[in-house]
């Protein structure tokens, strides 16, 4: 559960606001002031704080100095009157992750708030590059086969660089995971890591969210606005999806690229932004190019460095370590036993294309997971799309399927090998039995050979309910 701390020494409104938290389900902590807040802080640790400016003592943006100090990456949302524009915007500049004006529209708010936590949650978890996937369960880029490895060179390479890098690849093969890799390698990491997609937001809120706007721009512009590229001075903004950008912005990303500075929406200044520029996308940007759907002049700004991340399907020799990774990760969010996967079922997983990708890998995995019973994923757990053939995968061996069961068990060595096995079986051909059933324990008696008494001791000493067992089907 993600845990938010208000500092503001407006005791009621903070009550009646962390009640709203918590109906969302947040953790909420209160501190009435700065120092209040940093204590708290260091005690609590929470993923996000929403900041008032005017505090007692210590002033909000003394505060927030102070939480920057301590702890670069913590979101930080700044609440400020309509008469304290510049105050928010100099706390941008120190390093906030947003502001919003008081009093504030609740679900404005909450966007906000969920758009910071996805922020410091991007910032804070660390990106693992070819670790061993026993002794890792972060998010991670997974795989040793030779393109990888030239994946991994290019990320160490251009990292520590402030170079424009674009990240080329389908969908699926882990475009933002590189590009975080990249962030957190780089001299940047401890100031602003920004996502925009260019795909979700409409288009004519997209050169408003990019670049801010000033008041009176628009209908319903009642102040000034900084955008995402302003907000990240000094860090990285990750644009996913640019190939399908509005030709209109693009001319305005050229002029970030190409001279440092921006022009809020209906404004004339002139705002220098130091910023570094990652960018994804599926697109075929010669075509694009080439169909006057995409700037040449900012395709060849953006390729400045180029990583493409391979299709599964050109590197099916990483599948067996990125399913050891992938369930092993799984069954920890899960809460539940690794019970591995049958060679079988591991050759059929190599036979498959995955247009999907890794993420489509996930999710057949984390499908067969759940359907399997405890037993290790076969090959006929895996379900894949009736067009893609896996005729050449292995039939199904239930002696094959028991015995890495068995070999599984072996590993965990408890101390009364054989018993514990047997009441794990014993319990599986039970639920099993009152599954087809429906529940009817005279019929899974009478299927399982035993008197329905013995069934019932059996389900009593295995501690199995028919509820339990109905339900969970």
């Amino acid at each position: 559960m993600n845990k938010i701390l208000i500092i503001d020494d407006d005791e009621q409104l903070s009550k009646s606001f962390a009640k709203i938290l918590a109906q969302e389900g947040y953790a909420t902590e209160q501190a009435l002031s700065g120092e209040d807040g940093l204590q708290r802080i260091r005690a609590k640790r929470p993923n996000l704080v929403v900041l008032d400016v005017r505090l007692p003592g210590m002033s909000g943006i003394r505060t927030l100095e102070r939480i920057h100090e301590h702890d670069p990456k913590l979101p930080v949302i700044i609440c400020t009157a309509y008469g304290t524009t510049e105050t928010a915007i100099e706390a941008i500049k120190i390093g906030a992750f947003d502001y919003i004006y008081k009093p504030f529209d609740v679900p404005e708010m909450l966007k906000t708030i969920a758009n910071g936590l996805e922020a410091g949650r991007f910032m804070a978890t660390p990106v693992e590059m070819d670790p061993e996937p026993a002794q890792t369960r972060e998010e991670a880029i997974i795989g040793r086969s030779n393109v990888m490895l030239g994946v991994y060179k290019a990320i160490g390479r251009v990292a520590s660089t402030d170079a424009t890098v674009l990240i080329r690849g389908e969908s699926g093969t882990g475009k933002e995971l590189a590009a975080r890799a990249i962030y957190q390698h780089s001299k940047r990491v401890n100031r602003p890591f920004l996502v925009i997609n260019c795909v979700a937001i409409p288009e004519n809120l997209l050169e408003s969210e990019l670049f801010g706007y000033e008041k009176g721009a628009f209908t319903g512009a009642v102040h000034r606005r900084v955008g995402k590229i302003e907000q990240a001075h000094q860090g990285t903004v990750f644009l996913d999806e640019i190939g399908d950008m509005p030709l209109s912005i693009q001319s305005k990303l050229l002029r970030l690229l190409q001279e440092r500075s921006i022009e809020r929406l209906g404004g004339r200044d002139v705002i220098p932004v130091d910023v570094r520029i990652l960018a994804a996308t599926n697109r075929d940007l010669e075509q694009a190019v080439a169909d006057g759907r995409f700037r040449e002049d900012l395709y060849y700004r953006l390729k400045v460095v180029t990583i493409t991340m391979p299709p599964l399907r050109d590197r099916l020799e990483d599948i067996p370590t990125l399913t050891e990774y992938l369930l092993g990760r799984f069954c920890m969010e899960m809460d539940l036993d690794n019970p591995g996967v049958s060679p079988y079922a591991l050759e059929a997983l190599q036979t498959y294309r995955w247009p999907g990708n890794i993420r489509e890998l996930a999710n057949t995995l984390q499908k067969s997971l759940i359907f399997n019973r405890g037993m290790p994923i076969q090959a006929e757990d895996i379900s894949f799309p009736a067009t893609e053939s896996t005729s050449s995968a292995k039939p199904y061996s239930t002696e094959e399927s028991v015995l890495g069961w068995i070999k599984n068990m072996f590993h965990t060595k408890p101390d009364n090998l054989f018993d514990v096995c047997m009441e794990q079986l014993s319990a599986l051909v039970i639920k099993e039995a009152l599954s087809l059933t429906k529940g009817n324990r005279s019929q899974a008696a009478k299927i399982l050979g035993m008197s329905r008494p013995t069934l019932h001791s059996k389900m009593e000493k295995l501690g199995i309910t028919v509820e339990s067992t109905v339900n969970s089907t």
